[in-house]
């Protein structure tokens, strides 16, 4: 009997997603992850048998040799694909099988210099973007000037420089007059060197190369994805990002995504191809964590919350800085994401589950506002009892 499942993040992200998938993926022998939303800006950790590995593309299943799926809502960089690939067989992988949806459209390299562009030119104002091109990706691919991977694998490299060239001329370039005159700012010497590979006709070329060799390489086209699916006993949507930064559920904009972070997708997806949900696994560390700019309700230094640890995988960088850390708000706040999520995409016809991660730092202890709650306390409550069938406590990296 076949099992659907969709890990999603309950915050900003950063929840232990790659754990929930991996732990889910090693109870199956055949299982199918699904990538439905945002792109290589994930960072997916999975600590098992010694290995670690931060998962961008390839599903956090990849180590229980599930196979991967891109949906048509995720935006694949063909371009970073072959290093990621590499790097996981370096660290005691096998590459597992990637299959992908005929419409899903690709990041190309003119996505990522307009989103550093944007973000640079807004300077203190920053949105908390990786820097990885998804929203100039979304926003061009809904303005008609997507590229699939399917037709980065049909066509030959001096066809796709050419097609990248069109959208440059016709989308991008005038994109980027957008931008400037949408936010302003001062044009350093690191904006002009970027606008300067913006025109620069052998940046495409070179990025052709090397997405048409991976694509080639490592992706298939699955066109019959309803018999597709069935070949798999399990099934997992392994979300991006969290809740609070959905674009329709978050109330915390412009600092969002521009991807759907939780239910939409996996239940258009499993609408279209006859299938019902049968799980929605919610995940949150015992605490609340933010890597990028915007509000962090009930910020605190993280030695209030227990003995937490160095996160390895948030490391600070240029476009999110460090990571943040905050305590949960009232049960109320706690709950809302969630039951907007489900209301908003159907109600509650499958089971919900909550997936606590980083248990082993806060003394087995949730770190709320008003007070500390063991899961047993929470489970008591009758709201959360109202919303939640079960909930998994993970007190290690690797369960």
């Amino acid at each position: 009997m076949q099992t659907i499942r969709a890990i999603i993040g309950k915050g900003f992200g950063d929840e232990g997603k790659g754990l929930a998938t991996d732990y889910f993926c090693s109870k199956s022998e055949n299982a199918l992850v699904i990538k439905h939303n945002g792109g290589a800006q994930a960072g997916h950790t999975v600590e098992t048998d010694g290995k670690r590995f931060v998962f961008h593309q390839l599903s956090a299943g990849s180590f229980r040799n599930a196979d991967t799926y891109w949906a048509d809502s995720y935006y694949p960089d063909l371009y970073k694909l072959g290093e990621e690939i590499s790097d996981f067989e370096k660290a005691g992988g096998t590459c597992p099988k990637i299959y992908c949806h005929p419409q899903t459209s690709v990041t190309i390299i003119d996505d990522i210099l307009l989103n550093m562009i944007s973000e640079t030119l807004r300077g203190e104002g920053r949105h908390g973007s990786c820097g990885m091109g998804i929203n100039e990706c979304d926003l061009r691919t809904k303005a008609g000037y997507g590229i699939t991977v399917n037709k980065i694998i049909t066509s030959d490299v001096s066809s796709i420089v050419k097609e990248i060239l069109d959208i440059r001329k016709e989308y991008c370039i005038p994109r980027l007059e957008e931008i400037r005159k949408e936010i302003g700012g001062a044009e350093n010497e690191e904006i002009a060197e970027m606008i300067e590979m913006l025109r620069d006709r052998s940046v495409i070329e070179n990025a052709a190369e090397e997405m048409k060799r991976n694509a080639d390489k490592y992706v298939s086209i699955s066109y019959d994805t309803k018999s597709f699916f069935s070949k798999y006993d399990d099934i997992i949507f392994e979300s991006g990002q969290g809740l609070l930064l959905d674009p329709e559920i978050s109330s915390f904009s412009p600092h969002v995504t521009a991807s759907r972070t939780g239910l939409y997708n996996p239940i258009r997806i499993l609408s279209e191809n006859g299938l019902k949900l049968d799980q929605a696994v919610y995940v949150t560390r015992s605490y609340v964590t933010r890597h990028g700019a915007g509000p962090l309700p009930y910020e605190c230094d993280k030695e209030a919350l227990g003995n937490i640890e160095q996160d390895m995988t948030n490391e600070e960088n240029p476009w999110q800085g460090s990571i943040r850390y905050a305590r949960h708000g009232k049960l109320s706040e706690f709950l809302e994401p969630v039951e907007k999520d489900i209301e908003e995409n159907g109600g509650k016809n499958f089971s919900v589950l909550l997936f606590i991660t980083h248990m082993n730092e806060t003394e087995g202890f949730l770190r709320f506002e008003e007070s500390d709650m063991t899961p047993l306390w929470l489970y008591d409550e009758p709201p959360f009892k109202r919303l939640f069938d079960g909930v998994h406590k993970s007190f290690s990296r690797e369960n």
